[in-house]
């Protein structure tokens, strides 16, 4: 099914085809950079994408040359003039981070141009990351003489490596894509003639899938860099359904066919 909506008045658009879900910030005039409208919409955008057009994997990514210059810092005087406000605008990005970071399904951060601050956040929170080259990334809070959301902090040393994420948070200082792929925040740096394909290859890779299984490995996964025992149970209850699936049947017998298998998520 074909499936398309916006949300924040158009500024993030949910598409959604053959399985696959698309998450692109819609805001090139300032660079893709996300206003609180926007940190507010985007778990609605992913849950739509679940639940309504039943996406088995989801791409995020910006419209145009960057995926996001970060938080939108025009509305700072308003949003983070003080501690009780900025409480109260982390608690969105909080949010947003977690919409993606415990997403049933995987998720594609496809990374073009600036990937700064809140954006690097969101690229830190999904499962896979892709950039083209020349990509740029930084998280300058301290250069604004903020702290970055704490509980992002996870992502990104999870992403990043304890030792480079503290050189990103300490110093904020732009990296290139060359050397957050060599750091292994990247899956890898794709010319720029052949990201959309690469990107579009890897996420049709992980929609053929079985969805019970793909949510199954994503939580396994989760709970090992989380150190999350309930978690982990979490994830052997829901593998173990998968041997009673209408799914492991039609793999089975697809592979006895030698034709592909179509997955229901049943």
């Amino acid at each position: 099914m074909n499936f398309e909506r916006d949300f924040a008045g158009g500024l993030l658009r949910a598409t959604g085809s053959e399985a696959i879900g698309t998450i692109t910030i819609n805001n090139p005039d300032r660079k893709n950079a996300v206003t609180a409208a926007m940190w507010r919409a985007i778990p609605q955008a992913v849950r739509a994408l679940t639940d309504e057009a039943h996406a088995h994997v989801i791409i995020l990514r910006g419209i145009g040359a960057d995926f996001s210059a970060g938080a939108d810092i025009h509305e700072f005087d308003s949003v983070r003039k003080n501690a009780e406000t900025a409480v109260a605008y982390e608690a969105l990005n909080s949010q947003a981070f977690t919409a993606i970071r415990h997403c049933r399904v995987p998720t594609i951060a496809a990374i073009r141009g600036i990937c700064y601050g809140g954006g690097f956040g969101l690229a830190a929170a999904c499962d896979l990351r892709i950039a083209e080259q020349g990509a740029r990334f930084s998280v300058p809070a301290v250069r604004l003489g903020i702290a970055y959301p704490a509980d992002a902090v996870q992502d990104i040393v999870n992403a990043l490596g304890p030792q480079m994420a503290k050189v990103a948070l300490f110093t904020g200082t732009p990296m290139s894509s060359e050397k957050m792929a060599a750091a292994g925040f990247l899956l890898e740096e794709i010319e720029a003639g052949s990201f959309d394909s690469e990107v579009s290859a890897l996420a049709h890779a992980i929609a053929v899938n079985a969805p019970i299984a793909l949510h199954a490995s994503k939580l396994a996964v989760r709970a090992v860099l989380e150190q999350d025992g309930d978690l982990l149970r979490e994830a052997e209850v829901i593998g173990a359904e998968t041997f009673d699936s209408a799914d492991y049947a039609e793999g089975r017998a697809a592979f006895a066919e030698r034709r592909k298998p179509h997955f229901t998520g049943k």
